[in-house]
This record gives structure tokens, C-alpha cells and sequence, in this order.
């Protein structure tokens, strides 16, 4: 598999918010949310935003429609992912995976494969099931069989990568985080009611932003497509509203996304987040007691002015934006000629 030519170098930001919910967990700290304490900002790992694109894709089982004006009109056809869960909700090792895959080979293809030495024919098979190897790249060990001295190992890069997530603002944890939970029958001969106190650790609002990058020069060795990109737009604007939809997670929401794709080479850029700012609407209100997305408005200006000094680079700008978000400073971004709205499904 060869990437195809509209793949370009470009640069993603991602916000969304949470609120009353734990939107990163640490089962190393009783699962309260990722904190950097010296600044009091949330943080999310790249590993919690791929889980819930993952899940969005397996819940794909039908085609969805292309995002439109970006690679074309049609349809997006169902994907498989290389990271899942088997049907009764157990993890799945690396081994197990390939090895359910390399059946399925052999079952279309009549052919059987060496695992520890696969062939390219598998491979490109391979590729073109799992959409998150694709864009992500993966590692695949392949454990020993009974009798054989050694196993197998591949690793592939992904040209789309996101580093860790953080809130663009100190927040605040839940004052309150013990609940009480009831369960019926657990007394004595299985009767009655059976109650225990645990943690619930919550924050109270955080606006979260994540930065991306997609490379085109590593798009050949995982087989990336350009409507793969058209994939991965779908998931960041639907994936919270549908899989964010456990006790703990409910309350999450997309508030912006932007593409930025360039003719050639990043420029040095460096991280958008660094140009944009929350700032509190009332003036006597603590920054870190923002509760709400009307608490405050999101001032651009400088990713506004960073990006319109590199137009002459920029094949396009590909812009979402929630309509409860207020956004300050997007006049000269919407100016320019390679600005596209995109919509949301």
C-alpha cells in the first residue's frame, strides 16, 4: 500500500471539555484525575483520546458519510482496529490479535503464513483492516509457539501521532469524592442489602486541548490513506458525544477543532496551544472556578496572527467550532482563502 497523494504534513488542535466527570483517571493515585500539581491543569493522555476514536470506529459497522470538502464526497466504509477488547470484554494480547487475524488470511486467502516472518502480501492485508495501525502505528509480538525457540516482532510507526492532553487552565477537584453504593443480597444467606463507601473523584469543569501532527513521510510505511484523515476528523467530532458515555466519563463534549495542512514541511509552528487562552468573562470570578462553558471566552489571536504569517504554506484550514464556544480573535483566521467550515454529524 502506497499513501495517497493528498496526504499532507499537517498540524491538528482538538479542545473539548469536561465537566462534573474524571476524564483521565490515575489507577496509581485511587483513580483521581491526572493533575500536574505546580500548575493545577488536568492532564489527559494520548492513550485515553486514541481509546475513545478506537471505540467510535469499532461501533462503525456501517459506512458513514465523508466529511465534505476534504477528499470527496461518498462514503467511509466500516473499519477493524488492531487494539480491542475480545466479545466478553477481556484484554487482547499483541500475539492473540495477529494470530486471529493471520486465521482470517488464511481463510480469505487460502494461504498460510509465517507469523515470525510475515509475508508483504499479509501485511498490506493486514493494513488495510485496521485503521488505527494505519494512522497510529503499532507494535506486534508474536509469542512462541510450543517448541519454537523464538517469536516475532514488528513495529510500524504511525505518521499521526497526539501528545499528552491538558486543560488550558488550573481547575478544581469535586470538594466531595465518597459516595455510598447499596448492593442487594450480600448479608448472610444472600438477603438484605450490603453497603460500602468508596471514591468518586470528579473535577469540576476543564476545557482540554490536544495537539496532533500528521506526517507524510511516515504514511508509506503504515499504509496510510488520505481518507483515512477523512476517518480520523469524523472520530474527533463524534467519538465523545457517542462512547464518553460511561458513569464516570459522561459529560465530555468537542468545543473546536482546527487542521491546519500545509503545502510542503511543517513550518515551526511549535504547539498551538501555547497561542490560545481562556479568559474569564467575569473579571472577579478566579480563573480555576470556571464551572461552565459560558464562564468564559476562548481569545485566538495570537494562533490567528501565528497562522496568517505562513499563509503563502498553508493548503488549507479546516475549522469546527461548538456554537456555545465564544471565540475572540478568529477574524483574520476566517480570512484567509484556505479557511473551510466543516460540519459535525
Amino acid at each position: 500500500m502506497v499513501p495517497a497523494a493528498d496526504v499532507r504534513n499537517a498540524d491538528i488542535l482538538f479542545l473539548y471539555d469536561a465537566k462534573l466527570c474524571n476524564p483521565n483517571g490515575d489507577p496509581d493515585d485511587e483513580n483521581k484525575p491526572r493533575m500536574d500539581d505546580l500548575t493545577r491543569r488536568c492532564l489527559v493522555s494520548d492513550v485515553r483520546l486514541k481509546r475513545y476514536l478506537r471505540d467510535y470506529w469499532l461501533s462503525q459497522t456501517k459506512a458513514v458519510a465523508s466529511p465534505q470538502g476534504l477528499y470527496g464526497d461518498g462514503e467511509l466504509p466500516a473499519q477493524d482496529v488492531w487494539v480491542r477488547k475480545g466479545d466478553g470484554g477481556e484484554t487482547v494480547s499483541a500475539s492473540e490479535r495477529i494470530r486471529a487475524l493471520a486465521q482470517d488470511f488464511n481463510r480469505d486467502s487460502g494461504k498460510k503464513i509465517d507469523l515470525r516472518n510475515p509475508s508483504p502480501e499479509f501485511l498490506t492485508w493486514m493494513l488495510s483492516r485496521l485503521i488505527d495501525v494505519r494512522l497510529f502505528g503499532a507494535t506486534m509480538t508474536i509469542k512462541a509457539d510450543e517448541g519454537e525457540t523464538t517469536g516475532g516482532s514488528r513495529s510500524i510507526t504511525g505518521p499521526v501521532q497526539f501528545n499528552w492532553g491538558y486543560s488550558l487552565h488550573p481547575v478544581e477537584i469535586v470538594t466531595s469524592s465518597s459516595i455510598t453504593s447499596l448492593f442487594a443480597g450480600r448479608e448472610a444467606g444472600g438477603k438484605g442489602e450490603y453497603g460500602t463507601i468508596g471514591k468518586d473523584w470528579r473535577l469540576y469543569y476543564a476545557l482540554i486541548g490536544f495537539h496532533g501532527r500528521i506526517a507524510k513521510a511516515r504514511a508509506a510505511g503504515s499504509g496510510l490513506l488520505a481518507r483515512d484523515i477523512e476517518r480520523l476528523e469524523d472520530a474527533l467530532l463524534n467519538a465523545l458525544s457517542q462512547e464518553a458515555t460511561s458513569r464516570s466519563k459522561l459529560g465530555q463534549t468537542p468545543r473546536l477543532y482546527l487542521q491546519i495542512q500545509f503545502n510542503d514541511a511543517i513550518p515551526a509552528l511549535g504547539d498551538p496551544r501555547d497561542y490560545v487562552s481562556v479568559e474569564v468573562v467575569d473579571s472577579s470570578l478566579p480563573i480555576e472556578k470556571i464551572r461552565s462553558i459560558s464562564d468564559y471566552h476562548l481569545d485566538i489571536s495570537k494562533l490567528s496572527a501565528l497562522i496568517g504569517g505562513y499563509r503563502e504554506r498553508i493548503a488549507s484550514l479546516r475549522w469546527w467550532c461548538h456554537p456555545d464556544l465564544r471565540i475572540v480573535g478568529d477574524r483574520e483566521l476566517r480570512s484567509l482563502p484556505q479557511f473551510i467550515e466543516v460540519g459535525k454529524s
